[in-house]
């Protein structure tokens, strides 16, 4: 059993609330970071996947992640997972994370002009920063994982970057950057938002 499995059960397991937030306490020491979260999904696949097949899926993921992994790395972050068309990444800034994306869509406009609109690729991105835990460069669980996914993987369209209030307050220089404020309503609990505006009008 890894470690933090172990921490797990053990809190879990715990016979006193004392004994819990020891384990707790413990999975935060050793697994514990900051800094900003972006999760990114593929949009408008399911029907057309249903439609042209999976080989199509997967050779359309394929190009995504050859597109995406080096354009995360260049701007200082790192891919932690992909999903079948999702892409989970961490970065020590919030701006890093927004300026990977915006260079991962304009890269995506440019490969999509070369090719028939059946093969365009667009993303849609959540970002969030705080404190979150990050298993062995892994995985990574915490709420402002959730935020980020619930931001890119059903709220945001296709080209769309959000962020959220605490990823915009991160950001120190946030006048580099236009956006729009907006609000959600999402299982009862407000949570406000800002789409960066990036493309030219």
């Amino acid at each position: 059993m890894q470690p933090f499995e172990k921490l797990l059960t053990e809190y879990f397991a715990a016979k006193d609330k004392k004994i819990q937030k020891q384990a707790e306490q413990k999975l935060w020491d050793l697994y514990g970071t900051k800094g900003a979260v972006l999760i990114m999904d593929m949009s408008g696949f399911s029907l057309v996947t249903q439609k042209y097949g999976i080989v199509y899926y997967l050779s359309m993921i394929y190009r995504m992640q050859q597109i995406t992994r080096p354009t995360i790395e260049k701007h200082k972050g790192t891919v932690v997972k992909f999903v079948a068309d999702n892409v989970f990444a961490r970065f020590d800034s919030a701006a890093d994370a927004i300026n990977a994306v915006i260079e991962i869509n304009h890269l995506l406009d440019i490969e999509n002009a070369k090719t028939p609109d059946l093969w365009d690729i667009q993303v849609a991105a959540g970002i969030d920063y705080g404190n979150y835990l990050l298993t062995d460069e892994l995985d990574y669980f915490g709420d402002v994982v959730n935020k980020a996914s619930k931001l890119g993987e059903d709220i945001a369209r296709g080209g769309e970057i959000l962020i959220t209030e605490n990823a915009y307050k991160s950001i120190s220089s946030p006048k580099e950057y236009k956006v729009e404020p907006l609000e959600f309503n999402i299982s009862g609990i407000k949570l406000t938002t800002f789409s960066v505006l990036y493309k030219d009008e």
